[in-house]
């Protein structure tokens, strides 16, 4: 008597768990949460003015994402630009990285995992995805980087360590 084949098992991806975790890992630590983003596709909600070859970085600091939330299917919140508001909507796929500001300390996510959703989006995801090499070391700098809530400030504060851990992920201001 043969055994059935066991149902397949299908894993949630894990880029969301991972995000949220780093996020309050760099936070927890006094630091300032800075993700990539490929921005190739119109699907992908940013100020199109600060994206450089397909990518944009994003400061997702409480003090400069308004309304922040990071659930497993997309990353949301509202932030100035050049002093103008906006409404950013980040597809949890468009997420390539996050790292911490004064460290560099952070994770790249793999292609892979999101490689089905990228094809259905648009013919351009047939396209090299942009460089992370701007993510090591000290490339990316507070010059480089159109960070939210930083654009009208001549000089951002000193990193303060938070005196309450956050309990959960959305931020509200």
């Amino acid at each position: 008597m043969s055994q059935p084949n066991p149902p397949e098992f299908i894993a949630t991806p894990k880029r969301p768990y991972l995000l949220r975790a780093f996020y309050e890992w760099i936070v927890d630590n006094g630091m300032t949460p800075h993700i990539m983003v490929d921005a190739r596709s119109p699907k992908v909600k940013v100020p199109r003015q600060f994206v450089k070859d397909g990518s944009i970085v994003l400061n997702v600091s409480m003090t400069a994402a308004n309304n922040l939330l990071m659930d497993n299917d997309q990353v949301t919140f509202n932030a100035r630009f050049g002093g103008k508001a906006m409404s950013i909507w980040l597809p949890m796929w468009s997420i390539m990285a996050i790292y911490a500001r004064e460290t560099q300390d952070g994770l790249n996510f793999p292609l892979e995992e999101y490689a089905e959703s990228l094809a259905l989006v648009t013919p351009e995801a047939a396209t090299p995805r942009p460089s992370l090499a701007s993510v090591s070391g000290a490339a990316v700098s507070d010059s480089d980087t159109p960070e939210a809530g930083d654009a009208d400030d001549d000089e951002p504060p000193p990193p303060t360590k938070p005196t309450t851990r956050p309990s959960f992920l959305r931020v509200v201001k």
